[in-house]
């Protein structure tokens, strides 16, 4: 395998992406991916779908993923765990929970967003989200669609990112809690786009403690300096390394595409190399 044909970190319909799982699969197997993970957030529902699909690639490894967001004070936190068991009772009804909870939060952005003067329909964000994880991209969409905007991000940098006037938090766990799901689940917890986490280094020991295996550190919003300093905090800690592209499919001009994170195959060798030792499913 060369450098561009590991993504570890894509998402679907199944959450806030625009592609169903098969086609995921079918865009990364012909661009040339040769490891894939799809990591919903918060759902697991696309992956029956996507290994499904992988079976016409033999030449991808597909490896079952979930993105969780978690809560704390400053910043964010999202954990990625690899080859869980998404079909576990216990996950499914957690995951149910955190998804109920991205209702009631989508529902106040739509009403925030009207007293400022941008009138969307809650109605058109269901529809949009379809049998997906309701999430922003969703309102973003439905935003961009009414002529609202001039691009996709602008409503997170003006709207509804983390310091906009029509941001609403929701229900979400602690880092620690994810983590440790992912664990009860036979999976692998690694750090997703770290540089997000406020402060980092405290938090890593806390999380390698509670079974976390690695630091996302390849990905197209981490400057060439944030690469070299998680890879090296990596290392410090014993841990693997990973990255992926975040794909959603929806804006391809100012998206990383499937494959384009320059993730090393290293990366994808020891977290597969991890399951193994572990008896991991794949």
């Amino acid at each position: 395998m060369k450098v561009g044909e590991v993504d570890l970190h894509t998402h679907s319909i199944a959450s806030d992406g625009k592609l169903s799982p098969a086609d995921v699969v079918r865009k990364a197997a012909e661009l040339g991916v040769t490891v894939l993970s799809l990591c919903d957030h918060d759902s697991v529902d696309g992956i029956a779908e996507a290994i499904a699909a992988a079976r016409s690639f033999p030449q991808l490894t597909f490896i079952p993923g979930v993105e969780l967001s978690t809560d704390v004070p400053h910043g964010e936190v999202h954990i990625l765990g690899y080859f869980i068991d998404y079909t576990d009772a216990g996950l499914l009804a957690r995951l149910e929970t955190l998804r109920d909870s991205r209702i009631g939060r989508a529902r106040k952005m739509v009403e925030k967003l009207r007293k400022l003067g941008i009138n969307i329909e809650w109605k058109r964000v269901q529809e949009i989200a379809g049998s997906g994880a309701v999430g922003r991209p969703h309102v973003a969409q439905a935003m961009l669609e009414k002529g609202y905007l001039a691009s996709f991000q602008e409503a997170f940098v003006k709207y509804i990112g983390r310091d906009g006037p029509a941001y609403v938090e929701r229900e979400k766990i602690t880092p620690v809690e994810a983590v440790e799901l992912v664990v009860e689940v036979n999976g692998l917890p690694v750090m997703a786009h770290p540089l997000t986490a406020g402060d980092l280094e405290p938090m890593v020991g806390e999380l390698k403690a509670a079974g976390l295996v690695g630091l996302e550190a390849y990905y197209d919003a981490c400057p060439a300096e944030g690469v070299k300093r998680l890879v090296n905090l990596a290392r410090e800690h014993n841990l693997i390394a990973t990255g992926g592209s975040d794909f959603h499919g929806i804006d391809y001009s100012a998206e990383t595409m499937l494959g384009g994170s320059c993730v090393p195959v290293e990366s994808a060798e020891q977290l597969i190399a991890l399951a193994k030792q572990r008896n991991l499913k794949k």
